[in-house]
């Protein structure tokens, strides 16, 4: 069972494997406009799902696959949270990232409970890497057990490059 800050917690929907097709989303960006996966269509995909874009782990996320991976040819990354676009926002100017994407899930949770990572107890999303290729096919997935420990961003950045 999943943890987050040393307690259990239940995740709301299924989580996505190897093989599956990413089901289309649709999340508020930092500008308030609506984003969709079908939005970078063909392009290869990083999707980084974070609790808070506000915390040391999610904010070294966001940093380590934004500077390893977007300049990659024909690939984006996209963190995702439930921090208000505001919030996202004003750490992209902090960070001095302003082409990095964030995307929110605050409004309804439907990211969350879509991709298997909305945590019930917190209504926060746990921490995940989904790594998809042009056609949206799930080539690599990470979702930690213990939500506040990184990720494994070598392996993630390998499966990006090796698409």
């Amino acid at each position: 069972m999943p943890t987050f800050i040393g307690k259990p917690v239940t995740l709301a929907g299924s989580q996505l494997q190897v093989g599956d097709t990413a089901h289309d989303f649709t999340l508020m960006g930092t500008d308030l406009a609506l984003t969709s996966l079908s939005d970078f269509e063909g392009k290869k995909k990083v999707i980084s799902i974070v609790p808070s874009i506000d915390t040391g782990i999610c904010s070294t996320q966001t940093r380590t696959f934004n500077k390893e991976l977007s300049d990659l040819e024909n690939t984006v990354v996209i963190t995702v949270s439930v921090d208000l676009p505001f919030a996202q926002a004003r750490w992209c100017g902090a960070e001095g990232l302003d082409n990095a994407i964030l995307l929110s899930d605050f409004y309804d949770n439907s990211f969350g409970k879509s991709y298997g990572v909305l945590m019930q107890e917190w209504h926060l999303l746990a921490r995940a890497v989904l790594v998809l290729d042009e056609n949206n096919k799930v080539t690599y997935t990470e979702y930690l057990d213990n939500i506040n420990s990184d990720p494994d961003y070598q392996a993630a950045i390998a499966a990006v490059k090796a698409l």
